[in-house]
């Protein structure tokens, strides 16, 4: 249904840039733009306004791109309906998924193995960042699902509870704090590295904290790191105190590498959620998606 020059025309609106879009396309620069040229001739209009190395929507350009995104819902879902009448009809089809840092690493690389074994047709591209931006990015129409930690609720978006999981204060085996018990009132005085703005994990410590009548400004913040590895590492190489998922640092907790430091009368749990547009609650795809992935860890869980 869609053409390849309106596939490509929304690759170009989505990043407003041609160099990206010639980088997911795997085409040129030249051939993105010949087929740009083609649907300005077609429409009698311009799409794009160029700001010298920067470009912008026309107009007719944002009309074009918003119908086109409501196009490709209705296509997955013509496909998902066609192949359950005709299972011989197996269209290729895309999946863009956000997810969270933890789930991007700890939990979807063995489902999205077990998925792709089971549904071969379809290519599923993985946006791993902070929960704040998977969350603009599904707004933004630049992924089709999200998993994030939780956060505020918006209005727009549509939550459904996938897992839990235990956020743990945690120091290297090196650290004087390995062999302490440490209470609320402790916390000011202890050096600690946190994650980065945006991030669920520090928003799920910043509000049991801020219950405890603790600010995050109180505290003796060494460093903010983004990502779950990067913080992980920096612990590991250093003896202050940090809060991570239990689930990124099994491995090294089971090797001793790391250690828990209780913290009495705090605990610390935060809750995924699978994450979709309003009004996209029945596209299939999606829908198959979540439902696989739940089974999944019913399973295992």
């Amino acid at each position: 249904m869609l053409s390849s020059r309106h596939l490509i025309f929304m690759e170009v609106a989505r990043f407003l840039s041609f160099t990206k879009a010639s980088q997911t396309l795997f085409l040129s620069q030249s051939a993105i733009s010949k087929q740009i040229k083609s649907l300005e001739y077609f429409y009698k209009t311009g799409l794009f306004e160029r700001h010298g190395t920067s470009i912008s929507l026309t107009q007719a350009g944002q009309t074009l791109y918003a119908k086109l995104l409501e196009a490709g819902q209705l296509q997955d879902e013509l496909h998902q309906e066609l192949q359950q009448i005709n299972e011989n009809f197996l269209p290729l089809t895309k999946l863009a998924i956000g997810a969270s840092t933890t789930i991007s690493l700890y939990v979807l690389p063995p489902v999205l193995s077990a998925y792709l074994h089971r549904y071969d047709t379809i290519q599923v591209s993985v946006l791993n960042r902070n929960s704040d931006t998977i969350q603009n990015a599904l707004l933004a129409h630049d992924i089709d699902v999200g998993i994030v930690e939780g956060l505020t609720q918006l209005n727009t978006l549509v939550y459904t509870p996938f897992m839990t999981d235990d956020v743990l204060a945690v120091c290297s085996a090196r650290s004087p704090l390995r062999d302490r018990t440490l209470t609320i009132t402790d916390l000011p005085s202890i050096p600690l590295a946190v994650r980065e703005n945006g991030s669920g994990t520090l928003a799920v410590v910043e509000d049991e904290l801020t219950k405890k009548g603790i600010s995050l400004s109180s505290l003796r913040i060494l460093i903010r790191l983004g990502g779950t590895e990067a913080l992980k590492n920096f612990v590991l190489a250093d003896t202050c105190l940090a809060f991570l998922p239990k689930r990124a640092i099994l491995k090294e907790l089971t090797a001793g590498e790391l250690v828990e430091v209780p913290i009495r009368d705090l605990t610390l749990q935060r809750t995924f959620y699978f994450i979709q547009r309003k009004g996209t609650e029945n596209n299939r795809l999606v829908t198959t998606f979540i439902q696989f992935t739940k089974r999944h860890y019913s399973i295992k869980e």
